[in-house]
């Protein structure tokens, strides 16, 4: 029984469901892998004409992709290709609006062209602006991600083309400038289909290396196709995500890659690079001299300031003749200590006089005094014989009373008589 003949619900639903004891016949295979496949619209791709074979109605070619190692066979329709006001040749570079198709007889897998156009030199140019502007508004070109140069860098990365002449300007330049300069050289493809990884598989190599201080892409001038990879946005992206500062030194002054954009450095020719990314040593010694002049004759200039300056204060009195000073203090202590001393002396006179005074007039108010006018004291005589309590009043000394008396010569006893009476 054929495959068509087999009832529907006796197969599997799913690729999943068969099994060895119940597959699917070849035929339903390859009716589903063309459904699958033709349900896929039609889209616009670039690409590299690399073969192309006319047979009769029908055209086979062969597209490879432009940055890459990747190739797609295709066919069209000679009516298509006679469209073209320029035919198409090997090498061309193309747009074209592909089909994929699944062929049931032979398994195989076709990509039919419905419509090509070259891509002219005026199309690349608008396609790079397009890319330029686009990459310019996400920030990638600014000055503030622009990474500064080393002064002087010990060990410099350096991608370039096998054994071009940009590879030899760099080098013998930066000799020149700078003798102990030391480059890792990269040698890739600058153009064609593989420029673009072998490029960014160096860049990555070199940024990755702590040992390099600048990377510098060089390459010479050319046409616009040629210098396509620099302006590849992934090989862009890549240098704005460099750790290290790159240089692009990419063709002649009027070369504009995207490349010289988002590098931190663009120099306008191979030369020139290897003149800004390391100093004339040349120039360097003779700074160093001027520096050394310089430096000179501000410390000569400074030295005769300071002596002029020393001179100036030792020529002043106090540092000419230091014992004026000293003798000018000393007159000022000798007539102070005279000052004080008759302060002092005065002082102490006028301290005796009152001491003086006070003393007449202690002695004015004495009782001895009193006593050598003629008074006396009278005391009665207490039980120690001595006089203790002075009378005051004639009731203090009744009759017969024993008293003390006390002149101006010493003291007596004596016996009131009388008796007591106001």
């Amino acid at each position: 029984m054929s495959a068509d003949a087999l009832p529907e619900s006796t197969l599997p639903g799913t690729a999943a469901e068969t099994s060895p004891e119940n597959p699917w016949p070849l035929q339903l295979l390859s009716s589903k892998l063309k459904a699958h496949v033709e349900r896929a619209p039609a889209a616009w791709i670039e690409g590299q004409v690399i073969e192309l074979n006319r047979r009769g109605s029908n055209a086979f070619l062969t597209l490879r992709d432009v940055d890459a190692e990747i190739s797609l066979p295709a066919s069209v329709w000679s009516n298509v290709l006679d469209r073209q006001s320029t035919p198409l040749e090997r090498g061309s570079r193309v747009v074209a609006l592909v089909k994929p198709e699944f062929w049931l007889k032979t398994g195989r897998l076709n990509m039919s062209v419905k419509d090509i156009r070259p891509v002219g030199l005026g199309d690349l140019l608008a396609r790079i602006e397009r890319l330029r502007q686009a990459l310019a508004a996400e920030g990638l070109f600014a000055d503030s991600r622009k990474k500064r140069l080393p002064l002087l860098p010990h060990r410099i990365g350096l991608i370039t083309g096998r054994d071009s002449d940009a590879k030899k300007d760099v080098l013998r330049n930066a000799a020149l400038r700078w003798p102990a300069v030391e480059f890792d050289v990269r040698e890739v493809a600058v153009q064609g289909n593989t420029a673009v990884a072998q490029i960014i598989g160096a860049l990555r190599d070199l940024d990755a290396d702590p040992h390099i201080d600048v990377i510098v892409m060089a390459r010479g001038g050319g046409a616009l196709e040629d210098l396509l990879p620099f302006s590849n946005e992934e090989l862009v992206r890549a240098v704005s995500a460099a750790s290290t500062p790159v240089v692009s030194a990419i063709g002649h002054e009027a070369d504009r890659p995207i490349l010289d954009d988002v590098a931190d450095l663009r120099a306008s020719t191979p030369t020139d690079a290897a003149k800004r990314i390391v100093p004339d040593v040349a120039e360097e010694l003779a700074m160093v001299g001027q520096a050394r002049e310089y430096l000179r004759r501000s410390v000569g200039r400074l030295v005769e300031r300071e002596a002029e300056r020393l001179h100036s204060l030792r020529s002043r009195p106090a540092l000419a003749a230091p014992e004026s000073m000293v003798a000018a203090r000393a007159e000022d202590v000798h007539r102070l200590r005279q000052r004080a001393h008759a302060s002092v002396s005065t002082a102490v006179v006028r301290a005796l006089d009152q001491v003086q005074h006070l003393r007449a007039q202690v002695r004015a108010l004495s009782p001895q005094n009193t006593l050598d006018r003629g008074y006396s004291v009278v005391q009665l005589v207490g039980a120690d014989g001595g006089g203790h309590t002075v009378v005051t009043s004639p009731e203090q000394a009744p009759a017969g009373t024993a008293l003390a008396i006390r002149v101006a010569e010493g003291r007596f006893t004596a016996v009131s008589s009388q008796p007591a009476s106001k």
